[in-house]
């Protein structure tokens, strides 16, 4: 097995927006080991901001922005506070807020990145979510009364 490590290029500064079709979210609820939902959610809209002094680097000043709007099931919306690239520089961390009915509630999201190109970004990543915590904090509840312990939210988006 042979292992290629391929560059990064960081997006030009600006704000990077989500063609319809070609980005997805899906909600997945587990009881333990077994997963007892799994459902797509409509992902309404997702932007990427750079700012002018930053280009996707962990260093002082403004820091890029990912938003995630999603409908559906869970009407909510993600957005980044911290985003810090991994040693690997092909892992992103984002520390964000996902917004459930007004209430702010911490989730970390860790993305991969599948592609950088010239203009071009393709993200894919999870986050784990306490369904308990989350369900006390904003009243969010399943659909159809499935049990649950916890939830995983997949997120994949090309900005461009």
């Amino acid at each position: 097995m042979t292992t290629v490590t391929l560059p990064t290029v960081s997006p030009p500064p600006g704000r990077y927006a989500v063609a319809p079709g070609r980005s997805f979210a899906e909600l997945t609820a587990y009881y333990g080991p077994l997963a007892t939902l799994r459902c797509r959610i409509t992902l309404t809209g997702a932007s990427l901001t750079i700012p002018e002094s930053e280009s996707m680097s962990d260093s002082e000043g403004a820091r890029p922005v990912f938003r995630f709007d999603l409908a559906g099931t869970m009407k909510a919306s993600l957005v980044s506070e911290h985003v810090e690239p991994l040693a690997d520089g092909r892992h992103l961390q984002l520390l964000a807020d996902l917004d459930v009915r007004g209430v702010a509630f911490p989730v970390l999201l860790r993305l991969r990145v599948v592609r950088c190109a010239e203009g071009r970004l393709l993200v894919a990543g999870s986050t784990r979510l306490p369904y308990r915590l989350l369900r006390r904090a904003t009243g969010f509840r399943l659909p159809w009364s499935r049990p649950a312990t916890r939830l995983r939210l997949l997120l994949a988006a090309e900005f461009a």
